[in-house]
Formats: C-alpha cells, sequence, structure tokens
C-alpha cells in the first residue's frame, strides 16, 4: 500500500488495486492505531484512531481532498505535501 503523505507521526496510505472498493478511502496509520476513512466526509469507516490523530488527518485532507480524489480515480500515485 503506497504512502502517500506523512506527518505528526501518522502515515496516509492507499491501495492501487482493482479489487479496492467504495466508497473512495484512505488508510491512516498511527502507532498501534489503524483507520479507514473516507474521502469525501472525512469520517471513520472502520477501525480507529486517537481523536487528535482523526482531527489531523482530517484538515490535511480538508485541505487535498481534491489531490487524494484524482489519486483515486486514475490510481497515478502521488506523494501530496504534508500538513505543515
Amino acid at each position: 500500500m503506497p504512502i502517500i503523505s506523512n506527518f505528526y507521526g501518522i502515515l496516509i496510505k492507499m491501495y492501487f488495486q482493482q479489487s479496492e472498493h467504495n466508497p473512495p478511502h484512505i488508510h491512516a496509520l498511527y502507532g498501534e492505531y489503524m483507520g479507514v476513512i473516507s474521502i469525501k466526509t472525512g469520517k471513520i469507516i472502520e477501525g480507529d484512531l486517537p481523536s487528535r490523530a482523526l482531527k489531523l488527518v482530517q484538515e490535511w485532507l480538508n485541505i487535498h481532498r481534491n489531490e487524494v480524489l484524482k489519486i483515486w480515480n486514475t490510481q497515478n500515485f502521488k506523494k501530496i505535501p504534508p500538513l505543515a
């Protein structure tokens, strides 16, 4: 699973396989935690993250939502800047 961004100890990953299912989502890993997060809503679909880590992921997603959706739709991998 390629890493598309990394900030504050949080890894943002996305699958690039035809078998990947909807809704469009990212995987956020933070230490022992893993959350599957909807790209469109920013809500956790599966798993869990500490609330502070989730807020950082949601902030990053709000900034880069269009880029992340483009990666999902085209499956053209690229790195996206971290949250500063």
